[in-house]
């Protein structure tokens, strides 16, 4: 038997992870700044992490949700304290894709209409109505494809009034930052237009933080910058630091009924466990004000370099847009540096999404790595 091939692999085999470093085979030490596309939020192998994650599983790991479990209660409520998303509901599951999946089909069920408005450069999942509004079409199969989805540029306020004043727009998806797109943003303005028009012709306005959520921007969710009341908000990636966790908070002017969503696996006791201690450290350990301090750092290094450099992003989701494909230059920080980055559909853009407890000098070990091959 082999494996169904789909990933473009590094030969690289990985057996131990600490913070911010993980090791091969060969006991290399490796400098992760890419975090698995942006999960390990509070450090590999963080201590208290995964004794509380031993503990709950010496205790019990999994039931199904026909039964109470106290856990999903207790992450609701220190999740939408931290957040400052205090009457928000909580739904859990396993996946941004199935967050985000889940979302769109709460959209639909609440204003009875089925198309969706996307943007172009997004990322919103590999699976049905997700994968739809993903602006991919090699990654959109035939089966996909019948969802029926409006892009749009991103900072096209008219396209937008011109598509949802139709009638027919169940929900419109965004993200504040687009990860895989290339971390575009837009002024706040856009933003403010965005939800306003979405209030306007009854479409629900979902913010996708599966990557930029959970403290990765310097606030706990990147739409908070702009001040907006999202509907819905997406959540993953961080959300467990490498345990498989999803959800969606949903706001309280949505009413559940029974049936209307369900999972088999999501919102399990390992899965809250997990999530709960990730909220803990980054409470504890003030991360969210540490990822404030380490982006302007960051950024202020990056301004020394020697070439002509754009810096994308906020808080620890940043990106370096190079005049030239990096590629080559991401293959030499592995193999050459040791040191793990990320790529994006944008080919000149080099991508960070470190653990949220990097510090300076490990900053330093990449820009002088950055320095020699500038």
């Amino acid at each position: 038997m082999s494996l169904f091939n789909v990933y473009p692999l590094f030969d690289i085999t990985l057996t131990y992870a600490q913070d911010v470093f993980v090791y091969d085979t060969n006991n290399v030490k490796y400098l992760d700044l890419y975090g698995g596309h942006a999960v390990i939020s509070i450090g590999h192998s963080h201590p208290y992490y995964v004794q509380r994650v031993s503990e709950q599983l010496q205790k019990i790991g999994f039931y199904s949700n026909a039964i109470q479990n106290p856990l999903q209660n207790a992450l609701a409520t220190k999740l939408c304290k931290l957040s400052s998303c205090e009457n928000y509901q909580l739904f859990l599951c396993n996946s941004g894709a199935e967050a985000n999946e889940n979302a769109l089909k709460l959209a639909s069920f609440y204003t009875g209409k089925k198309k969706v408005l996307a943007f172009k450069n997004s990322f919103h999942g590999r699976t049905s109505a997700a994968v739809a509004a993903t602006d991919n079409s090699n990654i959109v199969a035939p089966i996909n494809a019948q969802q029926e989805v409006d892009f749009v540029a991103l900072g096209d306020i008219q396209s937008v009034e011109d598509i949802l004043k139709q009638n027919k727009t169940c929900a419109v998806i965004i993200e504040h930052i687009q990860g895989i797109g290339g971390l575009h943003e837009m002024p706040t303005a856009f933003y403010k237009a965005v939800a306003k028009i979405c209030k306007k012709h009854n479409t629900l306005l979902i913010a996708d933080e599966i990557q930029s959520g959970f403290g990765r921007t310097g606030d706990f969710f990147a739409f908070q910058k702009h001040a907006i009341t999202p509907d819905i908000i997406s959540m993953a990636k961080g959300m467990g630091n490498g345990f498989p966790i999803g959800g969606i908070l949903i706001h309280p002017d949505l009413k559940p009924s029974y049936g209307m969503l369900g999972t088999t696996f999501g919102g399990n006791h390992l899965a809250c466990t997990a999530s709960l201690s990730v909220l803990e450290i980054i409470e504890l350990q003030n991360l969210m004000q540490h990822v404030s301090k380490l982006s302007i750092y960051f950024i202020e290094k990056a301004l020394a370099l020697p070439k002509n450099i754009t810096i994308k992003g906020r808080g620890l989701m940043l990106g370096l847009e190079f005049d030239f494909p990096i590629a080559a230059l991401r293959k030499t920080l592995i193999h050459k540096h040791h040191i793990f980055t990320g790529n994006s559909k944008n080919p000149n853009l080099l991508r960070i999404l470190p653990p949220l407890t990097i510090q300076k000098k490990h900053i330093d070990q990449f820009m002088d790595a950055l320095q020699q091959e500038l």
